[in-house]
């Protein structure tokens, strides 16, 4: 006797923001007995082996934005290509339902979708819906929502919205149950200072400069660990050296970063959807520099959620100087209740179950063809 097994494809583009979600609904959708396929563009390739999909196929995608119409028109025909060759995977693949997680990439395969009247399942990460994701929303069956108000959504989507929260890494999870660690008056200051990469050449700039500022008392009870791109590594690593801090570890990446979340009394960071979410999950607080520039403003709607309930500082990049900086860690090694309470604020955002609960209206979705 053959045993059906449904497939669900997942669509997300070669960065983590879109993939840490999608990988975590593959985990949760295997768990189910369902088989999970992947499209996506090149830039997963090395990937390939750690993500928990049957399949994995590559779709040509580019971004048609920025102000040249020679790379807008190749971008165009780039999409074109790629939406050629989603429709054939997508009528090989025969999934149930296609499961977007925004992003230009994501365009080929779902639009395909969408027309071959496949149920498509749309998950927006940010407080923001992206350019991409409103492009598909009309098509979709079902809207799922990383964060309970999301802006920018099309008035021509009629799809149900479902507040789901972005799932999160199995690390992620683990960490979680990590409890704050309380700072008493002698004990190390664990400042934890990442910007993803388009965020740590201004933590470089602004940290060290801050740092320097301090008290030498206050400096030695500080315990450093930061993102620094790898240009400027040598130079951050001298500048800390010279200061006496507490404790150093600097680096280009840390493979461990949800673990060095749980550590950490403060995180000075960039505000991704992966990254509030998971300081939410986590509970720890954080100051939060929305990227600036971005035309859907999407990291400062994000920052405003935990800034909105005491979890978070939200401060613009222009706000962001060494003085401010310093300014705001003096306050806390002073007051570390604030840190406490932050803490319990930030956790009380956290949603671990998301990735089931997008699970079920994945499979909710394809059940109702």
């Amino acid at each position: 006797m053959t045993v059906f097994t449904p497939t669900i494809l997942l669509c997300a583009g070669g960065t983590g923001g879109h993939l840490f979600p999608a990988e975590s609904l593959a985990h949760a959708l295997r768990a189910r007995g369902i088989r999970v396929a992947l499209a996506t563009d090149a830039r997963v390739e090395g990937l390939k082996g750690e993500f928990p999909a049957s399949e994995i196929v590559t779709i040509p995608s580019a971004t048609p934005s920025g102000r040249n119409l020679v790379k807008r028109a190749g971008a165009v025909l780039t999409l074109g290509r790629g939406f050629g060759i989603a429709a054939r995977e997508v009528k090989r693949l025969n999934p149930a339902a296609v499961v977007g997680f925004g992003g230009y990439p994501t365009v080929p395969p779902m639009l395909a979708a969408q027309i071959l009247r496949v149920p498509t399942v749309l998950h927006e990460q940010n407080a923001v819906m992206g350019r991409a994701n409103a492009f598909l929303a009309r098509g979709a069956r079902t809207i799922a929502t990383g964060f309970r108000e999301v802006r920018g959504v099309p008035d021509k989507a009629t799809a149900p919205r479902i507040h789901t929260g972005n799932p999160l890494r199995p690390a992620v999870i683990e960490a979680a149950k990590v409890p704050y660690p309380a700072l008493g008056p002698d004990d190390l200051f664990h400042l934890l200072v990442f910007g993803g990469s388009q965020g740590a050449r201004v933590m470089g700039e602004v940290v060290p400069k801050a740092l320097a500022q301090l008290p030498a008392d206050l400096r030695a009870r500080l315990y450093l660990v930061q993102q620094v791109r790898p240009e400027d590594l040598t130079a951050v690593q001298n500048d800390y050296l010279a200061m006496g801090l507490g404790g150093l570890e600097a680096a280009p990446f840390f493979k461990d970063l949800p673990g060095r979340m749980a550590a950490s009394h403060l995180v000075v960071s960039r505000s991704g959807a992966s990254t509030v979410s998971e300081l939410a999950a986590i509970g720890r607080p954080s100051i939060l520099v929305p990227l600036p520039g971005a035309l859907d403003q999407d990291q400062a709607a994000n920052a405003a959620t935990l800034a909105g309930i005491g979890a978070a500082l939200a401060l613009p990049q222009t706000a962001f100087t060494p003085d401010r900086l310093t300014a705001e860690l003096v306050d806390r090694f002073e007051n570390p209740e604030k840190l406490t309470r932050a803490a319990e604020a930030a956790k009380s955002a956290g949603i671990h179950d998301a990735a089931e609960r997008l699970a079920t209206v994945v499979v909710e979705t394809a059940a109702r063809t």
